[in-house]
């Protein structure tokens, strides 16, 4: 299955509900891989802020590649990181980290 792939997600599968799941279970959630550089400026910018947060590292998961199948059907983007603040998904690392040079991303934390 490549990255391309126009299979049929199924949001109604177990691991779509792991992902609902995941996605609620702390304040900040990071969708990311481990090796990934726009994965590791999101954590950091939640490290600047003191903030926890729970990452999943798809790269070390036997269903991550699923997982992020579903995320792009949630998100509209299969790219990681996917980051979740409160529920809602702020986008990427790049994304998360022009939030936090501009102010907007510590509002959610206030």
């Amino acid at each position: 299955m490549g990255i391309f792939s126009s299979k049929e997600v199924d949001m109604a599968s177990p691991t779509a509900s792991l992902v609902k799941d995941l996605i609620s279970s702390d304040v900040v959630v990071i969708f990311s891989k481990s090796y990934c550089p726009y994965c590791k400026l999101a954590k950091d910018v939640f490290e600047k802020l003191k903030q926890n947060y729970t990452a999943i590292e798809l790269d070390q998961r036997n269903d991550g590649e699923e997982i992020q199948t579903i995320l792009g059907e949630i998100t509209g983007a299969k790219t990681v990181p996917r980051v979740f603040v409160k529920g809602e998904c702020l986008g990427g690392g790049s994304d998360v980290k022009a939030m936090y040079d501009n102010g907007k991303l510590v509002q959610y934390f206030e």
